[in-house]
């Protein structure tokens, strides 16, 4: 990326081999790379290093250790790994052949799941778990509305909160994507594009509303997940949005709890026991996903020379699942 703006301007080019000059980090041989929304907004805006370009990016990746530095333990040459981590604009991030990781930040790739799939998962996993435990507090038997749900986190956050043994219910905007999120266990989907979400899920709770709202999409639907919400309840989302006071009021009379999940804050302001936190809980969910209680679904596989044409697929939107890049 050398200059932020539309998805023409990531150019394929060849750098050097990054340097394994850290004691504590191991060089990765990457295999794949998950494209996210956020690689989008840091592509169109460079808003977080916006003096350091041309800059790689990409926070999702998988691979194989191919070298470790003298004081590394947690890794070997050898092993299979999966990572989040740079891709802001600062330190080179995953759509590349090579990364240097830190070996704090990497955990060992669920071994039932292929490169694609793994690559596919860190940011999606983090930020569900995130907004629906860390932040929603998700209790067992609590309804809950997951907008989104066929897209990368949305699938994933309707899975975590099967496992969770909440009923979930979820918006959609077609019949393919209503089959598709009632595979994963969804009780309820809802086709925003011919229903109001909220006259839905107020009759799925007979009336009471759900007890979270976890928002994927912002805008007028965050405003209006207040009123599919019950007294006490919680919406988590993970945008930034500007609603009317009409819509604050019902929040307020609600007695509702807002919360806001931004999964690359800590990598951003280097909040280290976040970033460590994180690394355990993508060692938890590999475990999940070899036990299969989770599963990911890949939209598309592009080559990485195509990482431009990923992201176009991100802004036109309607995909299922993630968008990964695979790299040779």
């Amino acid at each position: 990326m050398n200059a932020a703006g539309g998805p023409e301007v990531l150019e394929a080019a060849d750098i050097a081999t990054p340097a394994l000059t850290d004691s504590s980090s191991a060089l990765v041989k990457l295999h794949a790379a998950g494209v996210n929304p956020i690689d989008v907004k840091v592509r169109k805006h460079n808003m977080y290093y916006p003096d350091k370009l041309p800059s790689i990016l990409g926070c999702d990746g998988a691979g194989v250790v191919e070298a470790v530095g003298d004081s590394v333990t947690r890794v070997r040459p050898g092993d299979e790994v999966y990572f989040f981590n740079n891709g802001l604009g600062g330190q080179p991030g995953t759509y590349a052949e090579y990364a240097v990781v830190p070996e704090e930040y990497l955990a060992l790739k669920p071994r039932n799941l292929s490169m694609l799939e793994a690559a596919a998962l860190p940011v999606p996993v983090l930020t569900a778990w995130e907004a629906l435990v860390n932040r929603g507090h998700l209790q067992e038997g609590e309804p809950t509305l997951i907008h989104a749900g066929a897209g990368g986190v949305g699938h994933i956050a309707i899975q975590l909160a099967q496992y969770l043994n909440a009923p979930v219910a979820t918006t959609i905007s077609s019949p393919e994507k209503a089959r598709f999120v009632q595979a994963l266990g969804a009780e309820l989907a809802i086709d925003y594009t011919r229903q109001d979400f909220v006259d839905a899920t107020r009759n799925w709770t007979d009336g009471e509303g759900v007890r979270l709202v976890m928002d994927t999409v912002g805008g007028e639907t965050f405003c209006k997940s207040f009123a599919a919400t019950r007294h006490y309840g919680r919406v988590v989302t993970l945008l930034s949005t500007a609603c009317e006071i009409s819509h604050i009021n019902i929040a307020r009379l609600r007695n509702l709890s807002i919360g806001y999940v931004q999964v690359a804050a800590p990598l951003y302001f280097g909040l280290q026991s976040a970033r460590l936190a994180q690394t355990r809980l993508l060692e938890r969910c590999a475990t999940l996903f070899e036990q299969g209680a989770l599963k990911v679904h890949i939209s598309h596989v592009l080559p990485l020379e195509k990482a431009a044409d990923a992201h176009r697929l991100i802004e036109a939107g309607h995909t299922r699942g993630k968008i990964v890049l695979e790299i040779p």
